[in-house]
């Protein structure tokens, strides 16, 4: 089931390819539902913040009318940033699913991990799916980016 919802979540990462922005996508499901979901926004909104990750905790947030998001899960294409895990913390997601890793920024194991930190009593299950769509998204878009 895991892999079902991340192609909805790789389907979010390719709209933000096709905006020009870095392609990331993320979805929230609660119950086998995508109840919120969300891409990468921040050349288009001009908004540092606007990670998909934030972008579908505040869909699934408006979706059940609480900032609570107990029971729900997300789906994201690349590891999360720590911005992005503090919410994933603060919004009380249960687990993240993740389809590749981010060695220079990633917070979720990578590089640091807010998620699962004795330090700051946190604890948040964490899958990694390591599907290569996700990674090869990542570096075609990088690469195209490297000849222009």
């Amino acid at each position: 089931m895991s892999e079902f919802f991340m192609h909805y979540a790789l389907e979010e990462a390719r709209k933000a390819k096709k905006l020009g922005e870095v392609p990331v996508g993320a979805v929230i499901v609660k119950d086998d539902v995508i109840i919120g979901k969300g891409h990468n926004m921040i050349e288009t909104l001009k908004d540092s913040t606007a990670h998909a990750e934030m972008i579908a905790i505040k869909n699934a947030s408006n979706f059940l009318g609480n900032w609570r998001l107990n029971g729900c899960e997300m789906y994201v294409t690349l590891e999360p940033c720590p911005m992005c895990a503090g919410a994933i913390i603060h919004s009380r997601l249960k687990g993240v699913y993740i389809g590749t890793f981010e060695p220079n920024a990633g917070a979720c194991g990578s590089a640091i991990n807010i998620l699962q930190n004795r330090y700051l009593k946190t604890y948040v299950d964490v899958k990694w799916l390591y599907m290569e769509e996700c990674s090869i998204l990542l570096e075609d878009f990088f690469k195209s980016k490297r000849i222009n």
